[in-house]
């Protein structure tokens, strides 16, 4: 099999497709000849993405709109997939949401958003992608933590333990669908360069970087190539684990 064809004929669901790393795993998952269902929550926001990649890798691309928190709508797309496919073999939960509030300033509201989408909507799309997976006896379950969830970071509690919660929840999963040859991994990028870094001060920057031992932020895909090994059959015996993407952080 060549390098193009690592996830040839697969069905795959990869939800924040819009930016960012979930652009970059759906572009890598498109060229290894996925076939992907890519979600976003503003309608038409990824129409011409999709259809550049199908025409450029030859594959297909087919966009779906849904807000990850709202269980009708996701629902509505699983019944979609079930419909046009019969069968999923890889869902990557990438959605997620960043707020930052010192302890003393965390409010009610800031812990229900980013539970909701960071957590509750990972359980949720585990739970309905699951039921294609036992079906078929096999599929694989990416999610997307950080290593803010495994190494924690001041000024960040309610995220860092929607994070951490992420990698708990990948454990549990992992252990109680591997007899149905499900595997459910996570992946925990460090500092990518994404445009959550566009508005952050050069000299803070470069003293992250300094404490990066490879010298360099994070790019896109090399979170997206990770998520293509955990899609693909290399990782076949790989479950419950959670690979940091993070050139070696140093603390």
């Amino acid at each position: 099999m060549s390098q193009s064809d690592l996830l040839k004929d697969k069905i795959a669901l990869i939800t924040g497709c819009n930016r960012g790393i979930g652009r970059a795993i759906l572009e890598r998952f498109a060229e290894e000849k996925a076939v992907v269902y890519a979600s976003a929550r503003i309608e038409g926001s990824i129409d011409d993405i999709a259809l550049e990649l199908s025409e450029k890798y030859n594959t297909v691309v087919i966009p779906v709109y849904f807000d990850v928190t709202d269980i009708v709508s996701l629902k509505q797309v699983f019944t979609k997939i079930n419909k046009e496919q019969k069968r999923l073999d890889c869902l990557v939960n990438n959605a997620g949401k960043m707020q930052d509030a010192l302890i003393g300033m965390v409010t009610e509201n800031l812990m229900q958003e980013l539970f909701s989408v960071n957590v509750f909507a990972v359980i949720n799309m585990i739970q309905y992608a699951a039921k294609f997976m036992i079906r078929q006896k096999s599929g694989s379950i990416i999610n997307i933590s950080s290593i803010i969830g495994t190494n924690g970071n001041p000024g960040q509690i309610v995220y860092s333990a929607s994070k951490g919660a992420v990698v708990s929840l990948t454990k549990t999963a992992a252990k109680e669908l591997a007899h149905n040859n499900i595997r459910v991994n996570a992946i925990a990028p460090g500092i990518i360069d994404t445009d959550l870094l566009v508005n952050v001060n050069s000299d803070i920057i470069s003293n992250r970087i300094s404490k990066i031992a490879m010298g360099r932020i994070g790019l896109p895909e090399d979170v997206a190539n990770v998520a293509v090994f955990l899609a693909s059959n290399l990782s076949n015996y790989v479950t419950g684990q959670t690979i940091g993407v993070d050139g070696s952080v140093l603390i």
